[in-house]
């Protein structure tokens, strides 16, 4: 005896999705741990050009990324420190996506004109990205280091604090160094012993360090994390170019804000590569 199909018949279970919990006492549990109120009224323009939201929250994001960066390459740090390897370059790779994320920041800014970014410049007075102390954290843990980027945080002291701090603390290339001197190899006293307030300098011992190690297994620990750091040094050229062009298309060659030098101080940045040896020792592999 054949039976007639019954066509399917919903229940109200099946059609209704699941109310989720709607019901609280105070703030949402989602406001309290992402402080989205906070974030989203931070921002007060102070032009009545439209555009000026978009580079405001722009620079804003910028912001938060460099925070994350500079999390991740002080946790690798600290594992190198401690010869944790594995660590180290795990919180290299988390902050080579964050740099991609971090650059493409500049999209949304990267195709203003000179009359877009006018109408609101006035706006910035003598403010300029060079202010940012948490950038400052970052170029000082790539090495590039200066007393003198302290000065225009004399007026804030727990920010200026912080920044003396990371200037006399060891930067990610030289906890890499250190690390590299541990496991034998002939990093020269006077690289381990610098002045570490000062601006990393390339040496040619180190090089042939690098060289050596280019040349051997590429599956080693040491290999891995040089790839690791050359892929960081990739993305901050990658940043101070992107941010060359963009400068350059929004407002030629005038005088930056806040009395930089505007596209020539970026040109002179953008030339240089941070971990330099591992670019250079390249060329004897």
């Amino acid at each position: 005896m054949s039976h007639q199909a019954q066509p399917f018949q919903e229940t109200p279970e099946a059609s209704e999705p699941e109310t989720p919990h709607l019901d609280f006492a105070g703030t949402t549990p989602y406001e309290d741990y992402v402080k989205a109120d906070v974030l989203t009224h931070l921002q007060h323009t102070l032009s009545e050009d439209p555009g000026e939201m978009v580079f405001l929250v722009t620079t804003q994001v910028m912001e938060l990324w460099f925070t994350v960066i500079v999390h991740e390459w002080e946790t690798a740090a600290g594992a190198l420190r401690s010869d944790d390897v594995p660590t180290a370059i795990a919180a290299l790779k988390r902050s080579v996506r964050e740099l991609e994320a971090l650059n493409a920041s500049w999209r949304p800014l990267g195709q203003l004109t000179p009359a877009q970014f006018n109408a609101y410049r006035a706006a910035l007075g003598e403010g300029s990205g060079f202010q940012s102390a948490m950038y400052r954290r970052m170029e000082f843990l790539l090495g590039e280091k200066s007393a003198s980027m302290l000065v225009p945080h004399r007026g804030a002291p727990r920010v200026h604090a912080e920044l003396e701090k990371a200037l006399h603390e060891p930067g990610l290339y030289d906890e890499v160094l250190r690390l590299l001197a541990r496991r034998g190899h002939a990093i020269p006293a006077s690289v381990l012993e610098r002045d570490i307030a000062q601006r990393y300098e390339p040496a040619p011992q180190v090089e042939a360090v690098w060289t050596a190690v280019y040349s051997g297994d590429e599956s080693d620990e040491v290999a891995r994390l040089g790839e690791a750091l050359t892929d960081v040094a990739e993305l901050v050229w990658r940043w101070r170019n992107d941010h060359l062009v963009a400068t350059r298309r929004a407002m030629g060659a005038k005088a930056g804000t806040g009395g930089s030098a505007g596209v020539a101080w970026l040109e002179k940045r953008a030339q240089k590569n941070v971990f330099p040896e591992l670019w250079t020792a390249r060329s004897h592999v």
